[in-house]
C-alpha cells in the first residue's frame, strides 16, 4: 500500500541488519534493497518490464548525464522521467558530483559549485547545490541526493577534511532549495575519506539537518573491502536509525551481504550490468567468466534452480558462443542473469532477517560461492571486469 508521504519502517532487525519499508506515492521499496542503475534513463540491456519482474522496486537515474543529454528541461518538457523511461515506480537520482568528479575533462570547484566541462562535446556548464537540486526536480525523481564533492582515496586528512566540510555546507544548500515536497525526499550523503572522526562529525551534522534519508559516499572507489567495512561501523551509531541508509555505489554481492550485516538498507551499482555486457555472470555458485574457453562445449544452464529464464534455459556454451561473437543478445541475456541473481540475493536476506536467521543464511550463501558448481573456483579475469564496473 503507498502512501502520500514519504515514510521509512523498520519491522525486523537481526544484530545491526534490518529489513523494512520505504512508502511514497510511486511504490514501496522493500529494503534491504538494490537499485538497478538506469543512468541515461535506462537500465542497458533491459526492458522496463523485466527489471520490475525480478523484483526491483526502485531504479537510479544519473543527474549528470540526463543534464547533459538529452537535458533535464526537455525530460521535464516531455513528461518526466518516470514517463519518459516508462517506469512509473519509485526512482532515485545521485546529485552528478561523482561524475563530474571523474568524468570531466576539465573542473573547478569552489564554495558556489563545480563548473566544468562535459565529456560528451566539452561544453561548459556550473553545478551548484541549488542546480542540482533544480535538475533532480526537472526529472521528477522521487529521493533526491545532495550535491557533494568527492575525492578519490586514497588521499591526505586535510583534502578529506576539506571536501567534507564543503559537502556539509552544501548539504544545507540542498536541503533549502529542496524545501518541502510531500511525497519526496532528499538524502545527505557521510563523507570523509578513510578518517573516523571526519565520517563521524559528517554524519552527526547532517543527522542534525532532519533529512528523510542518509547516503555514506566516497566508497567503493578502489579502497580494500576492509576499509570500507570499517567507515561503514564507524557511521552506523551515528546515522538516525529511523531513516534509512544508502551504501553509494556498491557493490559485489559479498559487499552487499558484509553491508547488510552492519545495517545498511539500500544499494545500487553498475557492476551486474557492466558485468553482463563483458561476460562476466554472478550466480549463486560464485562468478563464471563465459568467455573462457572451457564453457564451449558446457550443455548446463548457468542455474537450473533460478527463476530467471535466462539462467535456466540457455546453455553455458551457448552463451559463450554469444559472448565470443559479440552479439546483442549475449549482453541482454547475462545482463538479465545478474540483475535477477542480485534481487534473488536482496529477497534471501530480507527474509533471513526476518526469520532471525541472518547469521545462517549469510554461511550458506558464502559457502555455495566457495564451493561453485563443479570446481570451486571463481573465473580467472573476473576480478578485471568487476573492476571495471
Amino acid at each position: 500500500m503507498t502512501t502520500d508521504q514519504f515514510t521509512f519502517t523498520v519491522t525486523k532487525t537481526d544484530g545491526a541488519a534490518r529489513t523494512g519499508e520505504i512508502r511514497m506515492p510511486r511504490g514501496v521499496i522493500r529494503t534491504p534493497a538494490f537499485m538497478p542503475v538506469g543512468t541515461a534513463a535506462t537500465v542497458k540491456a533491459m526492458y522496463p518490464d523485466q527489471v520490475k519482474a525480478l523484483g526491483a522496486d526502485v531504479v537510479l537515474g544519473n543527474t549528470y548525464h540526463l543534464m547533459l543529454r538529452p537535458s533535464a528541461e526537455r525530460v521535464a518538457r516531455l513528461g518526466g522521467l518516470h514517463k519518459f523511461m516508462n517506469w512509473p515506480y519509485p526512482i532515485l537520482t545521485d546529485s552528478g558530483g561523482f561524475q563530474v568528479m571523474s568524468l570531466s575533462a576539465l573542473r573547478k570547484i569552489d564554495e558556489s559549485g563545480v563548473t566544468f566541462q562535459s565529456h560528451i562535446d566539452g561544453s561548459t556548464h556550473v553545478m551548484t547545490p541549488e542546480r542540482s537540486i533544480e535538475i533532480q526536480g526537472l526529472l521528477g525523481s522521487d529521493i533526491q541526493m545532495q550535491l557533494d564533492e568527492c575525492v578519490k582515496l586514497p588521499c591526505t586528512e586535510a583534502v578529506a577534511e576539506k571536501a567534507m566540510r564543503l559537502s556539509l555546507r552544501w548539504a544545507e544548500r540542498c536541503r533549502v532549495a529542496f524545501g518541502e515536497q510531500p511525497g519526496r525526499a532528499m538524502f545527505g550523503i557521510v563523507q570523509g575519506g578513510e578518517v573516523e572522526r571526519l565520517r563521524i562529525e559528517s554524519a552527526k551534522e547532517l543527522a542534525n539537518l532532519d533529512l528523510k534519508g542518509y547516503a555514506i559516499g566516497g566508497l567503493a572507489v578502489g579502497e580494500p573491502q576492509d576499509v570500507m567495512l570499517r567507515m561503514i561501523e564507524t557511521v552506523e551509531p551515528y546515522m538516525p536509525n529511523t531513516k534509512p541508509r544508502y551504501l553509494m555505489g556498491v557493490g559485489t554481492p559479498d559487499d552487499i551481504v558484509e553491508s547488510v550485516r552492519r545495517g545498511v538498507d539500500m544499494f545500487d551499482c553498475v557492476m551486474p550490468t557492466r558485468a553482463g555486457r563483458h561476460g562476466l555472470v554472478f550466480t549463486r555458485f560464485g562468478r563464471m567468466n563465459l568467455r573462457n574457453a572451457r564453457f564451449a562445449e558446457d550443455t548446463r544452464p548457468l542455474d537450473a534452480e533460478s527463476k530467471c529464464a535466462a539462467s535456466n534455459t540457455y546453455s553455458r556454451a551457448y552463451l559463450h558462443h554469444l559472448v565470443r561473437s559479440n552479439e546483442i543478445l549475449g549482453m541482454m541475456l547475462l545482463t538479465w542473469n545478474n540483475l535477477a541473481y542480485y534481487q534473488e540475493l536482496m529477497a534471501g536476506l530480507r527474509k533471513a532477517i526476518a526469520e532471525g536467521r541472518l547469521e545462517d543464511h549469510i554461511g550458506e550463501v558464502k559457502e555455495g560461492w566457495a564451493k561453485g558448481e563443479h570446481d570451486g573456483k571463481v573465473e580467472a579475469g573476473a576480478g578485471a571486469v568487476a573492476a571495471s564496473a
